[in-house]
């Protein structure tokens, strides 16, 4: 059965793509005005095919309903086009016939958004970051780098806890038990591997930690996986000593491939009184 709110004629991909498209003012993607009179609110079709890189037949098939099979890249290439969010985007993935000749692609480089940048200031007595599907420290606080390290004296490309846990002699040093945390950070990077085959910037970490490191070659090639679980971990700290914490991860709704991870100890125990101290002492 159709769409019940969708007008007669099409397919409900049809009418979704020429819904996004009325409703994109050219400007906004930066077409200049060519002095032609716009009959229809919005893109023509062959504003957005230039856009897409798509033939304007092939915009046009699909929005009378005369196709429906849409590989992933011009799903993706439609969605960058009409400038979509990221719950319009998903709904375009959800009526199209979707072929699985290709993987879904991921953004280049995530964004923070600003509102979970605000939270993490805010949590004064919590160390917090965000981290991505790979383990890349997007955003951190002032307790988190109390704790672990400073994110900000290193390069963008080396702010990974998986990287850092193997080739970074002072993060590693933080672990009691750095040999069970590093099989955990393998098993967790394999499971993404998995999921994200076709993830360059993952593969060129998995290739540098196999030729760099013994022990993550040998536990990369164990084949263990692991999702994402909350954890206890404990830390031989430099400033405040042994303390230990329960590391607790969210979900972003907003970016399913960024996570909220937060480190907290039992009020009144003597971790909660140590991290305490070293929040106020940093």
């Amino acid at each position: 059965m159709g769409n019940p709110a969708s007008p007669p004629g099409g397919t409900e991909l049809g009418h979704f793509l020429r819904a996004r498209r009325a409703a994109l003012d050219p400007h906004l993607v930066g077409l200049p005005d060519d002095g032609r009179l716009r009959r229809v609110p919005g893109l023509r079709r062959e504003e957005l095919a230039q856009l897409a890189h798509v033939s304007i037949d092939y915009v046009v098939r699909l929005e009378q309903g005369r196709t429906r099979r849409v590989s992933r890249p011009v799903l993706d290439a439609l969605a960058d086009a009409l400038r979509l969010a990221p719950d319009e985007r998903a709904y375009l993935f959800t009526v199209a016939d979707v072929t699985q000749a290709t993987p879904a692609r991921r953004p280049g480089k995530q964004q923070v958004d600003r509102r979970l940048l605000q939270l993490l200031d805010a949590m004064h007595d919590i160390p917090a970051m965000v981290l991505s599907h790979r383990m890349d420290v997007l955003a951190w606080n002032r307790g988190a780098a109390a704790l672990l390290t400073d994110f900000a004296a290193l390069p963008p490309a080396e702010r990974n806890l998986i990287r850092l846990t193997f080739l970074d002699e002072a993060y590693r040093s933080l672990y009691a038990d750095w040999p069970r945390a590093a099989r955990e950070c393998v098993a967790v990077l394999r499971m993404e591997a998995g999921r994200n085959p076709d993830d360059q910037a993952l593969s060129t970490l998995v290739g540098e930690l196999t030729v760099r490191d013994p022990d993550f070659r040998t536990w990369w090639g164990s084949h263990q996986v692991r999702g994402p679980r909350q954890l206890t971990k404990t830390y031989h700290h430099p400033v405040i000593g042994s303390v230990t914490l329960d590391v607790q991860q969210f979900s972003v709704d907003t970016q399913p491939d960024q996570q909220l991870v937060a480190y907290t100890a039992p009020p009144g125990s003597p971790s909660h009184e140590a991290l305490r101290f070293l929040l106020q002492w940093g």
